[in-house]
């Protein structure tokens, strides 16, 4: 679809965005059926008790030093995983606490690798783990749904390869030399995200379009392409854009680690870091961080075949949530209304709402965390697919927010799917820490009206703070924010590709819906780092007014914002409101504005 750079890997030169995601690519699998026990044959009755701790399911393979043949069963894995970007098979690969000689673990889609440690330094690999683009022809594009975490890595050649673009974290991990993250042969590539680590040497994004690091420290960074942005990260290239484009913050506002599994002794436990008030730097710098542990017993570990209404009960017996790899299919929602309650997935666990119900209710209590989990919608559409806290909400969780870490939403791909919206966050102070809102545009069950979903994000709380906040394709409005006093570190953003005319996005007298809206009545907010692509391939004459629209009050600002055309397949008008240069031609040159107002 589009000409690849003449030379991808020069650090300062622009390239183009994906292909057409569609193109040369089959869908692998359709979701999975199976039948699911009932709480009462599940557990004798419906008023049984439910067990908390127990194994974690044949998808966690728990590796040690001694263990045979590590690298055979990492590569089976890999092999199955490898281009299966739209398989219902769940992986988390977890090494305990030790030294591994030549390990080379390739990542492939709904896997994850992760220490077993406290720290990062606990379990160190003389290797690499590595994700690279050869199933897809060197293009990057694709490499979704997969982390990291936990893990000392000593690479091979020095450098460890993570070329990846939406929903692959790379968390809490020590990289004792440089990271590359671009595929072999620097072909395109749509990042990212790192939080909570170290990188020794240098970063090179090479042909990464965008990237948001996190509390985090490097030794150097490469090059920028069209947004890097940073907060509370030592190393960091000074503020600069935007040439080159670096937004620099030296820490971030607020942040709380996603929790995480490890071993104490032969017991299992799960971490859950403490919240951090202008952070910078890693969590874990001095020794142990700061948080507490909860032992397994204290976990409902939910295994494929689970009901809602088992989970349910869990909670309310004041159990926290640990779902392990697989997909689950929900008729009612999964209700957390109880304070401090931990949900957290292993290997990108995945939600599969029923008959059009909400996936996950989060009510407007203090301090849930939601971790690792990716929600698919259903075939019926549910008017919300992840509610945080009920409409009207007005608790005042300043101290001990909730949080949603790692929580992806899929919107068709892997089948038909429907929603309205997909996430609404209406609980005050709440923290989006990485999240990818994807109305799929490649897949089973794609077409603009056929995974129909208008919104992606909307924000109805107060004091919500988003740092890594990617939301891709929606009918209407990607993110639309109607609280007061919301912050944005980091939004990549493309408008949906599917569009049939100009007629079908017009919104009143403007062309098309903003890929961030922050209502009129608002009165306080601010973005940094901030890009809004377009590629309407079904008709490349449509004309998008704006990229950004916002009220034009003193408590309104935004920093360091752009929009980008890909290949010329439709234009932007302007940046924000009516401000800010069009877009123009086939050049796939960003338009920037500097800041507004």
């Amino acid at each position: 679809m589009h000409v690849p750079p003449t030379n991808p890997a020069a650090p300062t030169a622009p390239h183009r965005r994906r292909r057409s995601k569609a193109l040369g690519f089959a869908a692998l699998a359709v979701s999975l059926l199976m039948a699911f026990p009932t709480a009462r044959s599940a557990f004798g009755d419906e008023t049984g008790e439910v067990p908390g701790g127990g194994d974690l399911g044949p998808n966690v393979l728990v590796f040690d030093p001694s263990t045979p043949d590590i690298q055979g069963k990492v590569d089976e894995i890999f092999k199955k995983q490898e281009s299966a970007q739209f398989g219902s098979d769940r992986y988390a690969l977890m090494f305990k606490p030790g030294t591994y000689n030549d390990i080379n673990a390739q990542i492939g889609f709904y896997t994850s690798i992760a220490g077993l440690g406290l720290n990062p330094d606990d379990t160190t690999f003389n290797g690499d783990v590595t994700v690279d683009a050869g199933w897809f022809d060197g293009n990057a594009t694709q490499n979704f749904f997969r982390s990291a975490e936990n893990l000392a890595l000593d690479p091979v050649n020095g450098t460890n390869r993570w070329a990846v673009s939406q929903a692959a974290p790379f968390r809490r991990m020590h990289v004792k030399g440089g990271l590359n993250l671009a595929p072999d042969g620097y072909g395109w590539a749509s990042g990212g995200y790192i939080a909570d680590s170290k990188i020794d040497g240098q970063v090179g994004p090479y042909s990464q379009q965008q990237w948001y690091t996190r509390d985090s420290s490097v030794g150097g960074w490469g090059n920028g392409v069209w947004n890097m942005t940073f907060s509370g990260v030592e190393g960091a290239p000074a503020q600069s854009f935007p040439e080159p484009p670096y937004t620099t913050l030296d820490t971030t506002p607020v942040s709380r680690e996603k929790p995480f599994l490890h071993l104490d002794g032969d017991a299992y436990k799960v971490f859950v870091p403490a919240k951090r008030t202008n952070a910078r730097g890693t969590s874990w710098a001095d020794g142990t961080p700061e948080g507490e542990s909860i032992p397994l017993d204290q976990f409902y570990v939910v295994k494929p075949g689970a009901t809602a209404q088992t989970i349910n009960a869990a909670v309310d017996q004041g159990l926290h949530l640990l779902f392990t790899p697989g997909v689950y299919h929900v008729d009612e929602p999964i209700e957390i209304d109880r304070a401090n309650t931990v949900a957290l997935g292993l290997g990108l666990a995945t939600i599969i709402p029923d008959n059009g119900v909400t996936a996950i209710k989060v009510g407007d209590v203090d301090g849930v965390k939601l971790a690792g989990l990716l929600v698919d919608a259903g075939p019926v559409n549910s008017s919300v697919l992840v509610e945080v806290g009920p409409e009207g909400s007005s608790g005042d969780h300043a101290a001990n927010p909730t949080s949603l870490q790692d929580v992806f939403v899929r919107i068709g791909g892997a089948g038909p799917g429907k929603a309205t919206t997909s996430i609404v966050v209406n609980s005050d102070d709440t923290i989006i820490d990485h999240t990818w809102v994807w109305r799929a545009d490649h897949g089973e069950g794609v077409g603009w009206e056929t995974n129909r979903a208008d919104y992606g994000l909307h924000v109805k709380g107060d004091d919500v703070l988003a740092t890594g906040l990617f939301v891709e394709h929606f009918n209407k409005y990607d993110v639309r924010w109607s609280g007061e006093n919301g912050k944005t570190i980091f939004f990549q953003n493309e408008k949906a590709y599917d569009a049939p005319n100009q007629a079908a996005i017009q919104n009143g007298d403007i062309k098309g819906y903003a890929g961030y809206k922050v209502d009129d009545s608002v009165t306080t907010h601010e973005g940094w780092g901030m890009g809004s692509y377009c590629f309407f391939d079904v008709d490349p004459t449509i004309r998008q007014q704006h990229g950004f629209q916002a009220p034009v009050k003193p408590g309104v600002k935004f920093h360091d914002l752009l929009v980008v055309s890909l290949g010329g397949k439709g234009q932007y008008d302007h940046v924000i409101n009516d401000t800010g240069s069009p877009t123009s031609g086939d050049t796939t040159v960003p338009s920037q504005v500097v800041s507004f107002p």
